[in-house]
């Protein structure tokens, strides 16, 4: 075999790939410990990774030349992209750079602090530089050993030598340093120095004296000079009424240049371009006194969107080509009328169908019985009351105006897991709770899970939940105080089920609390005058508003809370509800600027009740139930007819998916956002895009649709779990974007058709388990594999455009299209692995549907790092994850089990030829 054939292979091509994706993947748990330099040091910067990326496109030039690709216009634009993409990066890489401006507000500057590290070194004699020299140079403290740093500096007849010794990172929950130790020699003196700094942060400088010189080091970042300045007029900063929380912030300035002068205003995703640069809304002052603007002068971006926009190109057109694979696939999974079939699997889902109804405290029987009946009559004679009560308006701490509805709703479900308790809404609760705290501190209602945790507090195992008064002891003092230290105290990593159900059961208790005294309550806007402090629109709870309100303001105010809190006592609902409409006239008139209109308010309570997503989860684990039963006897009795259950079947998924289309549009007018802003969205959306996948794509199929209700079924679950938060949220300032809605909804959708994939693989597997003397799989196995090559050609476009498109989106923003945050380089890992799975056909030996299936079940574990992984185990700026990482859930090491165990098992019957 020449030297031709080795290069231009897809066997080459295979190798190359893995190579690039398992280096991508463990430099991010590199970057994670031992700090970003190290992992530019080691991967993404080094000679090794760089020459694997270029004999990478060299190969890709000799499959195009090859195969002669340009007689395909879709395959050859969207292949030639990446070399264009690679030409862009080489650019940036090379003759780009970036960094931040500082400007306080009125002052004028034309120094940015560079992102890349720098060694300077300064040789003073007396107040006289003699000598001045700096390195661009960045160390790694994994391998130490290996880097390589010696200069020498000349000056008057005398030899300045540094030697590299060592460097060390040290990472403190989000804080990181590095140390750089160094011997420095002149003439025949040495010293050993430790100088401390690192990428992306001024260094701290050292000095050394020999005889007559003074010797400073400094490591970090530099100072660069750009040919014009810029003076900060102003800097503005909104922020969400009532909260701290940043709605948005932008910069006054004035570009200060020989041959003209100009004002700009900068603001996220607006940018400022003066040349070769641009300026972007980064941060700011801690004191809100200045801003902090990311400078980039990247020479690269033109190419680099060049080869964006061929890759687009080139992946749209392929689905419309004729001569693609995906519509040879179309055609072939067309052709087949097999009305319906599914896997063989089991599947046992325990779902609760009724949940314990939670207890009051045991005290004596009179107790028992004044609470019983006091419970009672609040159920039947306060839901009028209760009604008017949610309709009122209050401000979150995040600064968002939504329902009092919501709150209690949220508080309610936070503490009992339910949304109603004892037969009661949550408004009726929080109302009885607000007046009655005497009776409710001993409503059993906080959800304790831990036997250990219900021993130490001396309740009963079969018990499930506890009331407030039970955490404390006859004395009043709180009895899981130590506890609670040593469960704080523990590493995260480190905590079991008992720590952290102590944590959230001392989160419960003081949610309590705050709803007994209102402080969660802040349902009152202040009358503004000239006299008022500038509190940015801040509603206030009624003890706050009894306290700090002012004149007439404060007489009218304290009547309405004391007159509402004694009625609700003495059960006048009639006069309840006339001091709650006062509230409602009262907010209607102060605070009509920022509070939401009725018809807003209205909805959002009807969404709540209807709870859309959370229903929608058992309807699909229920249709996914009944679609597998009926796979197992259309698979062992293909002489059974099921033509009008299936079209029933898929009636029913159509309703639900047009249900749930709705459930997202109606989140997205409440919100005033695209629903896939956080992690909860997103689940709810990935959801929605594996249905869609069925509906739209597989719909002749009852496996793929049965495939395609099972994976939206478990992420809808995983989005209904106890530590996914539900609720609407406001955005950062650099999500106001429409860049948010494109890249997110197309890359996330892309997680849909992988989701169904590897699900999918897994069914097939389970029938290759069962294909001895059952030839009629064979045909069935085919016809999956088909669907679920299908469904890995549109994922793999859907997660390559979007990522691009974010990486536009990122360049547009922020200056930096690239980064290898650990969330964008799992996305670059994941687009990876799946073109790896999908080229698999190209070499002979792997071309069946039995690696085809192991490849889809496995690839999907890259994806779950991007989504789940990255987010609480990598630190990053799309990470949730602070200090020790979450310990790995138990289901994640089943489920990595339960694949490798169908592999296994599905290896003795793989031998059977894919489609071609």
């Amino acid at each position: 075999m020449n030297l031709k054939n080795i290069m231009f292979s897809f066997k080459t091509t295979l190798l190359l790939f893995a190579i690039l994706g398992i280096g991508a993947g463990v430099a991010t748990f590199i970057e994670n410990d031992y700090g970003t330099s190290s992992a530019r040091v080691l991967v993404y910067n080094s000679i090794w990774y760089e020459v694997i990326m270029v004999l990478t496109t060299v190969n890709l030039l000799g499959i195009i030349y090859k195969f002669k690709m340009w007689k395909n216009l879709p395959r050859f634009l969207f292949h030639f992209s990446f070399v264009v993409i690679l030409l862009g990066a080489i650019i940036t890489r090379y003759i780009g750079y970036e960094g931040v401006m500082q400007i306080p507000e009125g002052a004028t500057t034309n120094q940015m602090i560079s992102l890349e590290p720098y060694l300077q070194v300064t040789v003073k004699e007396g107040e006289k530089v003699v000598a001045y020299e700096e390195y661009q140079k960045e160390f790694t403290s994994l391998l130490p050993e290996i880097n390589n740093f010696s200069h020498t500096i000349s000056f008057e007849n005398n030899n300045l030598v540094l030697d590299y010794k060592n460097f060390q990172f040290e990472k403190k929950e989000q804080a990181s340093m590095g140390l750089l130790s160094l011997e420095v020699s002149l003439n025949d003196k040495k010293e050993l120095i430790r100088v401390p700094g690192q990428r992306g942060q001024m260094g701290m400088p050292r000095e050394l004296t020999f005889d007559k010189y003074s010797v400073t080091l400094e490591y970090g970042s530099k100072f660069i000079e750009l040919p014009f300045a810029i003076r900060l007029n102003e800097f503005q900063l909104d922020r969400y009424p009532g909260s701290m929380a940043p709605s948005s912030y932008a910069s006054e300035v004035t570009v200060i240049k020989d041959d003209k002068t100009y004002d700009y205003r900068i603001f996220m995703n607006r940018t400022l371009s003066e040349g070769n640069f641009l300026f972007f809304q980064s941060s700011y002052f801690p004191d809100e006194t200045g801003t902090v603007l990311s400078v980039n002068n990247d020479p690269g971006k033109w190419p680099t969107y060049f080869g964006y926009f061929l890759l687009t190109l080139g992946l749209a057109l392929n689905f419309f080509d004729k001569k693609s694979r995906f519509r040879k696939l179309i055609k072939y999974v067309g052709d087949k009328n097999l009305a319906s079939f599914v896997l063989a699997l089991c599947i046992s889902v325990a779902i609760p169908l009724h949940a314990v109804e939670p207890k009051i405290e045991k005290s004596t029987e009179e107790t028992i019985s004044i609470t019983v009946d006091y419970l009672n009559k609040l159920k039947d004679e306060s839901a009028i009351t209760a009604d008017k009560f949610g309709h009122l308006i209050v401000q979150s701490s995040g600064g968002r105006m939504k329902p009092l509805a919501t709150l209690n709703r949220e508080i309610i479900q936070k503490l009992s897991g339910r949304a109603t308790f004892l037969g009661m809404d949550a408004n009726q609760i929080i109302l009885g709770m607000l007046s009655r705290p005497d009776v409710w501190k001993d409503v059993k209602i906080i959800k304790i899970q831990t036997p250990k945790l219900k021993k130490f507090l001396g309740i009963d195992e079969s018990e499930k939940y506890i009331s407030f008064s039970e955490a404390f002891n006859e004395k009043g003092e709180y009895i899981l105080t130590q506890e609670s230290e040593k469960a704080f105290q523990t590493k995260p990593i480190e905590r079991g089920t008992y720590e952290k159900d102590i944590i959230k059961v001392e989160e419960k208790l003081n949610i309590i609390y705050s709803v007994f005294n209102g402080a969660l309550l802040n349902i009152f806007p202040r009358v503004y005058d000239e006299h008022s402090p500038d509190d940015n629109f801040k509603w206030y709870s009624p003890i706050e508003a009894m306290q700090e309100f002012t004149g007439q303001n404060q007489a009218a105010i304290n009547s309405v809370i004391r007159g509402l809190m004694n009625s609700l006592v003495e059960e006048d609902w009639e006069s309840s509800n006339n001091y709650i409409d006062m509230i409602s006239l009262y907010q209607d008139k102060v605070g009509d600027d920022i509070k939401p209109s009725k018809s807003k308010v209205n909805a959002e309570i009807i969404f709540n009740k209807i709870d859309i997503f959370f229903n929608l989860t058992f309807a699909y684990m229920i249709l996914g139930f009944i679609m597998v039963v009926l796979a197992f006897v259309i698979i062992f009795k293909p002489e059974f007819k099921v033509q009008k259950t299936t079209k029933i079947i898929f009636i029913i998924l159509s309703i639900l998916f047009a249900i749930q289309t709705f459930g997202m549009g109606y989140r997205w007018y409440l919100s005033g956002h695209a629903p896939w802003s956080d992690i909860y969205e997103t689940l709810v959306y990935i959801s929605w895009s594996a249905i869609f996948a069925g509906v739209i794509f597989f719909r002749k199929s009852l496996l793929a649709l049965g495939a395609a209700v099972i994976i939206a079924g478990i992420f809808m679950f995983t989005a209904h779990l106890t530590d996914v938060d539900p609720q609407i949220t406001t955005l950062v300032p650099v999500l106001k974007s429409y860049w948010l809605t494109i890249h997110v909804s197309i890359l996330t959708a892309s997680y849909g058709f992988f989701g169904l994939s590897a699900i999918l693989g897994f069914l097939t597997l389970i029938m290759f388990i069962f294909r001895k003397n059952k030839p009629h799989l064979d045909d069935i196995i085919k016809h999956i594999s088909a669907i679920n090559e299908i469904s890995l050609i549109i994922g793999l476009a859907c997660i390559t455009i979007g990522n691009f498109l974010g990486g536009v989106w990122a360049n547009e923003s922020w200056g930096r299209y690239w980064g290898w945050d650990p969330k964008e380089t799992w996305a670059y890992v994941s687009i990876i692995v799946y073109a790896f799975v999908i080229h698999l056909r190209f070499v002979k030996s792997l071309n069946t549907p039995y690696v085809l299936a192991s490849a889809s079940l496995l690839a999907f574990s890259s994806i779950m790092m991007t989504y789940l992984g990255v987010n609480f185990y990598l630190s990053g700026m799309h990470s949730y994850a602070t200090g020790d990482p979450v310990p790995i859930p138990t289901w994640a090491y089943v489920t990595v089990i339960t694949a490798f165990l169908a592999i296994i098992l599905a290896y003795k019957n793989r031998s059977l030829k894919s489609i071609e």
